[in-house]
């Protein structure tokens, strides 16, 4: 079996780390190799600039923050994820490419076209095989923040920014509903773990 790329993905407060444990548990029970990773991050130039973007202190134009979310992603591809896909490790990524189309094309406004760009140039032909996008509504997503942490850079912004950011998520799902699976997760946590069980089944079939 050839090694899978997925990716797990959503607004802040969807509920990634709860379902990260749940893709986790999947692995496990079947004995197949994984690498469990991050964007940005995965790599120490990752984390570096993880820590920059991410600090709410940050002031970076709409360039630059999309530069960067692009030079960790490069760093991250050829360190970390191609050697696993290339040793025969799945990987699952905890937000890959489609965030920066929603946080910095929809939420930001960088043309699409723009990002596409440097998608190209990054990733080549790599793209996910699967992304399970978690869904809820946004006033569910700001109370989980509310709740749970401080709010870093990007959990600080408006309203409007995350109304933007999560119709950008749901557009490119709907755009290539073969690669994602959306899954509702402002539902009883049994019920969203088995809609993520499904779909790795579903992958693995």
């Amino acid at each position: 079996m050839n090694a899978k790329f997925i990716t797990l993905d959503g607004i802040d407060g969807a509920g990634k780390s709860t379902n990260l444990a749940v893709m986790q548990n999947w692995f496990e029970q079947r004995r197949l190799p994984v690498l469990f990773t991050r964007e940005p991050g995965g790599t120490p130039l990752g984390e570096a600039l993880r820590e920059i973007l991410l600090n709410p202190a940050t002031r970076a134009g709409l360039r630059s923050e999309t530069l960067m979310m692009f030079a960790a992603r490069c760093q991250h591809i050829e360190e970390v994820i191609a050697p696993a896909l290339a040793r025969g490790v799945h990987v699952v990524s905890d937000r890959f490419t489609d965030a920066t189309f929603a946080y910095q094309g929809g939420g930001r406004g960088v043309p699409a076209a723009d990002i596409a760009t440097l998608e190209h140039w990054v990733q080549g032909g790599l793209q996910p095989d699967l992304t399970i996008l978690l869904d809820v509504p946004l006033e569910v997503s700001m109370a989980r923040i509310a709740e749970t942490r401080e709010k870093d850079r990007f959990e600080q912004e408006t309203a409007d920014f995350f109304t933007r950011v999560r119709e950008a998520y749901l557009q490119r799902a709907a755009a290539a509903p073969e690669r994602y699976a959306l899954i509702d997760s402002n539902r009883e946590r049994a019920a969203v773990s088995l809609s993520i069980e499904h779909a790795l089944d579903t992958l693995f079939a």
